[in-house]
C-alpha cells in the first residue's frame, strides 16, 4: 500500500489524512526526522506558517523535509504549506522558512485576514483532470496566500478571477503542487489523486 506522510506540526492534519485513507493510501503523521522513513510523498496542510516554520526547525525536521523534497519527493502544499514550498516570500518574518521548491513569490494572508474568508467554484485547467465530468472544483479560502510572481516552468492549474485580476491558485512545477486555498474541506479529491500520481 502506498505510504504518504501528511506534517503533523499544526494545522488541518486529520482531514487530509481522511481524505488519503479515503483514497487507499497509508497516511504516516510526520513530526520528527524518522517518520520520513518509507514515505513516497508528503502533504504540507495549512495552518500558520510561522508557527510551522518553528515547530519544523524545533522538531530537527527542516534540513531532513528539505533534503527529501529537493531529492524529488513528491509533495503536496496547502495554504501554509504553499508559503513554505514557495521560493520567496513578500512579507514573511525575517526568520520565516521556505524550502525553495517552486518558483513563486507568494504574499501572506493576500485575500485578508480571517474575517475575509470566502468561497467559490474554480475551473481545473490540467490535462489530468479532462476525463473528469466536472471541471470546477469548490475551493475554500481562509487567510489565504496570494501568488505575486511565477516562474517560467510552473504549470498554473486553476486561476481565481479576483475584480478583474486573474490569480494563479493551484500550481504545479516537476513533483510540487501548491493550492492557496483548503482542498480537504470539500468533499473532492481529486488534487489529492493528482499529487498521488506524481508519486
Amino acid at each position: 500500500m502506498t505510504r504518504v506522510g501528511v506534517l503533523g506540526l499544526q494545522g488541518d492534519i486529520a482531514r487530509h489524512a481522511f481524505l488519503l485513507k479515503e483514497l487507499n493510501v497509508n497516511v504516516v503523521q510526520v513530526r520528527e526526522p524518522k517518520d520520513l522513513d518509507g514515505i513516497e510523498g508528503i502533504i504540507l496542510p495549512g495552518g500558520e506558517s510561522t508557527t510551522i516554520s518553528l515547530l519544523l526547525r524545533a522538531n530537527n525536521l527542516d534540513e531532513a523535509l528539505a533534503e527529501k523534497i529537493h531529492s524529488g519527493m513528491p509533495v503536496f502544499g496547502t495554504c501554509a504549506g504553499m508559503i513554505l514550498l514557495s521560493s520567496k516570500v513578500l512579507d514573511g518574518r525575517p526568520d520565516q522558512l521556505s524550502f525553495d521548491a517552486i518558483d513563486l513569490s507568494v504574499r501572506r494572508n493576500g485575500f485578508g485576514r480571517q474575517l475575509d474568508s470566502f468561497e467559490c467554484d474554480l475551473k481545473l485547467e490540467s490535462d489530468f483532470f479532462s476525463d473528469s465530468a466536472q471541471h470546477f472544483i469548490r475551493a475554500v479560502f481562509i487567510r489565504a496566500p496570494k501568488v505575486e510572481a511565477v516562474g517560467p516552468k510552473v504549470e498554473i492549474i486553476a486561476y481565481l478571477d479576483n475584480q478583474g485580476e486573474r490569480i494563479p491558485v493551484v500550481c504545479k512545477q516537476e513533483s510540487v503542487i501548491v493550492s492557496a486555498f483548503h482542498p480537504e474541506l470539500s468533499n473532492d479529491s481529486r488534487l489529492h489523486q493528482l499529487f498521488l500520481s506524481l508519486l
